[in-house]
């Protein structure tokens, strides 16, 4: 990937972390209630403690990925946390919106993967 690309889809996907974290932190109710019920029964917490614990983590790897520290990690946290959102929250109309920010996570996870030095 282009270092242009790279820095571009970067700081696309962390705006877009950073906005849904803050939205959740709003409303950590109504984001709740995406999740399907046999998902939100295996939750140890309330489900608005839930969210608010998903909002800080989407405000956290936002951030790593808008400032590149440790840019692998975050993409790897974020590829993570998109396959539990694709897990717990079913086939929908977004459905198509979070492959796309999968793609992008492991695109960037694939780049900026610590090289060894032998």
């Amino acid at each position: 990937m282009s270092k242009t690309s790279f820095h571009i889809l970067r700081v696309g996907l962390a705006i877009t972390f950073l906005w849904i974290g803050v939205l959740i932190l709003k409303q950590p109710e109504a984001w709740g209630g995406y999740l399907q019920p046999w998902a939100a029964g295996l939750l140890p917490v309330p489900i608005e403690q839930a969210m608010l614990g998903t909002a800080i983590l989407d405000i956290v790897i936002g951030v790593m990925l808008l400032v590149g520290w440790l840019t692998w990690l975050a993409a790897l946290v974020a590829g993570v946390h998109i396959l539990i959102v694709l897990a717990v929250s079913g086939i929908t109309d977004i459905t198509v919106r979070d492959i796309g920010l999968l793609a992008g996570a492991i695109a960037i996870l694939a780049d900026s993967w610590p090289k060894k030095n032998y």
